[in-house]
């Protein structure tokens, strides 16, 4: 097992700086490429070509696209220093890049955000993994019945309706109607543990909607197809209770698939839910990633970029470590 974590770990790595060289050269190489001059968007159109030179010269975009992209690595282990003309300015590691237009490091701007972002993932999380896994369940043990249709009609409803929509209608309705939330700015949990459950409540539901409903779905469809397996039959022939066929036999099976998406949906949700933010104004990294996008701030979209691939890959390193816990299949292969 620890060999094959050590693997895991070297191919995690591996894909990340993939993933940071694709991204690099997608942000600096091919607009350059084109013809759009990055060192022009961040001094803008007025500029004089005396400033645009100088402000290639800050960003060190006057040197080839692989000594960029080695400066930005080395910049990740140990640190780096930007050239401000009569001054420089030095980015500590983990350096993600500098915004010259916020002039503050991206990585601290990152760790800024995560905690917002963190408690809207991982309340969201919890909900539509409680609900949507139950009523999967219970779907497919009633099959045909009131209960089965009801929450099929509810999944359906929640995989059509966009957050921007349910979002606008819940606070419309729970925040500025009948009062019952409060509407404002984000509380940090320290300061408020109560007034930050409560802004961030409608988000949870919002957000675990959408995903409640897929989950749903996909547990009803696998717990209908465990529970003709032969093994589940044999089980009831010994006279086992139904809770312990269920709970202990066929729920086995049906985490499995459940895991895999949970993990690349909390990974993705880690690196920034950026509809669900920007609707009920949360200040995580979905609403900086989009403030950073209109103003084109290419160090902290890349810096985004490259946080949201860190979660997701290591949330596959996560989940494939899961199921050898649910399967033991898995640990005897």
């Amino acid at each position: 097992m620890i060999n094959y974590i050590l693997r895991r770990l070297v191919t995690a790595v591996a894909l990340l700086v993939a993933v940071s060289a694709v991204t690099f050269l997608i942000f600096f190489a091919i607009p350059k490429a084109a013809g759009a001059d990055p060192a022009q968007m961040y001094v803008g159109k007025s500029a004089t070509p005396r400033d645009v030179e100088a402000t290639r010269v800050k960003l060190g975009l006057d040197k080839p696209i692989y000594v960029q992209y080695g400066r930005f690595l080395k910049g990740i282990v140990a640190g780096r220093d930007y050239n401000n003309g009569p001054s420089v300015t030095h980015c500590s590691a983990p350096c993600f890049g500098y915004s010259f237009r916020t002039d503050r490091e991206v990585w601290p701007l990152l760790i800024d955000r995560l905690p917002v972002t963190v408690s809207l993932a991982l309340g969201a999380a919890v909900i539509w993994l409680l609900f949507g896994v139950a009523g999967g369940v219970i779907s497919a043990l009633k099959r045909g019945s009131i209960a089965d249709r009801t929450a099929m009609i509810i999944a359906l409803a929640g995989v059509s309706l966009p957050i921007y929509f349910t979002g606008l209608v819940a606070q419309q309705l729970f925040v500025h109607t009948w009062h019952i939330f409060e509407g404002g700015e984000y509380v940090n949990f320290k300061d408020d543990p109560a007034g930050w459950a409560n802004k961030l409540f409608l988000a949870w539901v919002t957000l675990a909607l959408l995903f409640a409903a897929q989950y749903t779905r996909l547990t009803r469809a696998q717990m209908l197809e465990t529970m003709s397996e032969d093994y589940v039959r044999t089980a009831r022939a010994k006279g086992l209770k139904e809770r312990v066929v269920v709970g202990k036999h066929a729920m086995r099976s049906v985490l499995t698939p459940i895991v895999t998406i949970f993990g690349l949906d909390l990974g993705g949700l880690l690196g920034g839910a950026i509809l669900t933010e920007s609707v009920f104004s949360l200040p995580g990294i979905g609403r900086l990633s989009i403030d950073a996008v209109t103003v084109k701030d290419l160090p902290i979209i890349l810096g985004v970029t490259l946080f949201g691939a860190f979660f997701i890959v290591m949330a596959n390193l996560l989940v494939d470590l899961l199921y050898a816990v649910i399967d033991p299949r898995v640990r005897l292969s």
